[in-house]
């Protein structure tokens, strides 16, 4: 049996990492990436898994249609919900018609590791980044309430000309500086 450890740094729309302290970065253009949905924040399995106890699991709830980070204690904070938002449709309902497509069933072991040791790493997730010296850059957007089209409910990204975060949960813009 053999056995293959390597480090892994991927850029996604460029041809390569901006620094060595990078393991997911994403090219430029009216773009942002967007979350992995659930359909609700309470079935993640914080009170037995250790690894998500750590904090750090960015998600789109669908049950409350709302975009949450998690927190070292397991629980929940909103994203959606801030003083500085950005209003785009007056409508409270998103489209929740791609994560709920019966032609695209969940797939529960379905994952994509970046760093760390796949074989024995247990952290679930879709995208795990298991690299512990390393951070990812998210897409970087001018003003992306204006200039992302057609955004998607769990879109996030790096708003270049406010400095901030920009999460987008379906109906709202919300801003979060660092």
């Amino acid at each position: 049996m053999m056995s293959i450890l390597s480090q892994a740094q991927v850029a996604i729309g460029k041809t390569g990492i901006s620094s060595t302290s990078v393991s997911l970065e994403f090219g430029t253009g009216n773009k942002g990436m967007v979350l992995p949905w659930v359909t609700s924040a309470s079935t993640i399995g914080f009170t037995t898994d250790t690894n998500l106890q750590k904090g750090g699991v960015l998600i789109l709830d669908t049950s409350d249609k709302k975009v949450k980070v998690s927190k070292d204690d397991g629980t929940f904070r909103d994203l959606t919900v801030h003083t500085n938002q950005f209003v785009t449709s007056g409508n409270a309902n998103i489209d929740t018609s791609l994560q709920d497509n019966p032609l695209y069933p969940e797939k529960p072991n379905a994952k994509t590791m970046i760093g760390g040791t796949p074989s024995t790493d247990t952290t679930p997730g879709i995208l795990v980044l298991a690299d512990t010296n390393k951070a990812m850059v998210l897409p970087k957007v001018a003003s992306p309430h204006l200039n992302i089209i057609n955004p998607a409910p769990g879109m996030i990204a790096y708003d270049t000309v406010k400095r901030q975060l920009a999460v987008y949960n379906g109906t709202v813009w919300t801003f979060w500086k660092p």
